[in-house]
Order: C-alpha cells, then sequence, then structure tokens
C-alpha cells in the first residue's frame, strides 16, 4: 500500500512538472520571446516614445495578434489583429495617439509609438503577441513624465511711471504652443487676484482682462512658438507694483513663476519737467524784481558793466 501511493504521488507530481515544462516551452522555447526595453523610460512632457516589443524571429502577420495595454487598469492601448492595427478597438484616450508601425510588424517589430504624453501616461503596459496558439510578452514601464519648467525673474523689477516694462516668464522649450492648455497672468499680491492677459487655445484673449490693464498689456507673439509668454505691461502706473504670477497649464500639468515689480518713480522726463515747473514761476518772479525795483536794477546794472570791463581787460 505504502509502495502504491509513493507511485501514485510521484507520477502526479511528474505530471505536473511535465505540465509546467510544457507550458514553459509552448511560450518560449517552441515559439517565441518577446522582448522590451532594458530598463523604465523617462519621456518629455508633450512629446512622443516608442514602447519597445519585437521578437528576433519574424512572425507570419497575417497570423500575428498584438494586444497593448495598460496593466493598472486592463485599458486597451492598441490591436493589432488580421493583418492590419485596429484603431476602432482603441480607448478614447489613445486614439491619434498610439501607432504601430505597420511596415515592421512583418519584421517581428511591435513597438508602438505614443504621442502628445502627459501626465496621465505614466505607468505599465503590456505587449502581448499571439501567434498560432501560442503567446509571449514584455512589459514596458513610463516611469516618469518630465515636469512642466516654468522660470521667470530672479530679481524684482523696477520701472518709472510711464514708462513700458517686460515682465519674463518662459516655458521649457521641449513642450510646443499647442500643447499649451492655457497661460494666465494674474496680479497676486495684497488679497489680490486680477486677472491681467490670458492665453488660451493657441491665442491671446485680451478682452478677458481686467479693465485696469486692458489695452495695456499683450504677449510677444512672434516669441510664443519659443515658449516665451512674456508680458509687456505699457503706460506703468504706480498702482501696478506688486506681485505678478504667470500660471501655465499643459498636459495635465501645471507649474508657475513669479515677478516681482517694485520702486516705481518717475522718468527723467517727468522730473526735467517738475523742476522746469519749479523754476518757472522763480525765474519771473526774479525778473519782475530786477525790472521795478530800483535795487535791482542797480545790480543788474553793476553785473552787466562787470562783465563788459572783464571782456576789455581779457
Amino acid at each position: 500500500n505504502n509502495e502504491s501511493f509513493v507511485r501514485m504521488h510521484f507520477k502526479m507530481h511528474f505530471l505536473q512538472c511535465v505540465l509546467m515544462l510544457n507550458f514553459v516551452i509552448s511560450d518560449d522555447t517552441l515559439g517565441f520571446i518577446v522582448r522590451g526595453p532594458s530598463g523604465p523610460l523617462v519621456v518629455p512632457l508633450g512629446g512622443s516614445v516608442i514602447l519597445p516589443c519585437y521578437v528576433e524571429t519574424p512572425l507570419v502577420a497575417e497570423k500575428v495578434k498584438v494586444v497593448w495595454r495598460r496593466t493598472d487598469s486592463e485599458t486597451l492601448v492598441h490591436l493589432y489583429q488580421d493583418g492590419e492595427s485596429q484603431p476602432d478597438a482603441q480607448q478614447q484616450d489613445y486614439h491619434d495617439r498610439a501607432h504601430f508601425f505597420t511596415d515592421q510588424i512583418q519584421h517581428g517589430n511591435f513597438s508602438l509609438r505614443l504621442d502628445n504624453l502627459s501626465a496621465q501616461d505614466k505607468g505599465v503596459y503590456r505587449c502581448k503577441v499571439y501567434s498560432q496558439q501560442v503567446a509571449g510578452k514584455t512589459l514596458v514601464e513610463i516611469k516618469d513624465v518630465e515636469r512642466l519648467l516654468v522660470s521667470g525673474s530672479d530679481e524684482s523689477i523696477s520701472a518709472s511711471v510711464g514708462e513700458d516694462v517686460t515682465l519674463n516668464c518662459s516655458v521649457d522649450s521641449h513642450i510646443t504652443p499647442e500643447h499649451i492648455e492655457e497661460v494666465s497672468w494674474r496680479k497676486t499680491d495684497k488679497d489680490e487676484d486680477i486677472l491681467v492677459l490670458l492665453y488660451q487655445n493657441n491665442k491671446s484673449l485680451s478682452d478677458s482682462s481686467d479693465e485696469r490693464y486692458r489695452d495695456r498689456v499683450e504677449f510677444f507673439t512672434a516669441e510664443i512658438p519659443k515658449g516665451n509668454f512674456s508680458l509687456r505691461l505699457k503706460s506703468v502706473r504706480t498702482e501696478d507694483k506688486g506681485v505678478y504670477t504667470c500660471q501655465v497649464f499643459a498636459g495635465g500639468l501645471s507649474a508657475n513663476a513669479t515677478v516681482v515689480l517694485e520702486r516705481l518713480g518717475f522718468s527723467w522726463l517727468h522730473i526735467t519737467v517738475l523742476i522746469l515747473c519749479i523754476i518757472a514761476p522763480v525765474s519771473a518772479l526774479l525778473l519782475c524784481w530786477i525790472v521795478y525795483s530800483k535795487i535791482g536794477f542797480k545790480y543788474l546794472f553793476y553785473i552787466l558793466y562787470s562783465i563788459y570791463e572783464m571782456k576789455i581787460i581779457y
């Protein structure tokens, strides 16, 4: 009885080993090995990335089925079946963003190009390849989407009343304007939140500006393709002094930069006019004193005679 039990247990264990070995062999050795990247990927916000998935031995394209899914939600990113890609099967978020290299399928390349990257694309993707009842898979991780970088002025800006001033704001150059959802300039100090100027849907919306800034602010339109969203503030007023925030939204991310406008004073033109306004009445009073006062007349005669004598001597 004990020997029978041992033999039966050995046969069951052997059968299990054979089944496991058969599964491993059919998936890899007798079938194919699906390969992916050597490590996690870091991708640029708003850019594109290739998610590698390939086999070393080409398969018959018409008999291949390739399924790309996210492992966290089983969302269908893309599908290749019946000799062609199936965009209608894609989840909506990946429609027109995820693409096979269809001319490379016959060479065993099942990689996927993912465009217009956003923060939501971060995660693990599974590429599973089916061919003649054999399947293989690989995982590709998008470890991080480069964060949105916005820079302003390191130092506060000084300006004079009546002058024009530039408030700097630059977005990381790898992000193109069409991927930028919104840029807003706001005055945010002293419990204020005043909309100075708004950029949305690839255009400047000057009508959205607060009436205190309307017709006095503008973007440098020719510089926007370079990521330059600096603001020109014209005819500066004393009440313009304060903190300004440039807020940028792109690819589901948000970042901002601040600029401080301080030490508002009068320009040289204003100072010159002010001095002239002070000197003019004083000069008029002095002239009246000279003309109508005997002492003043004698003093003026003395000055003119002294100048005449000096000319004769020299």
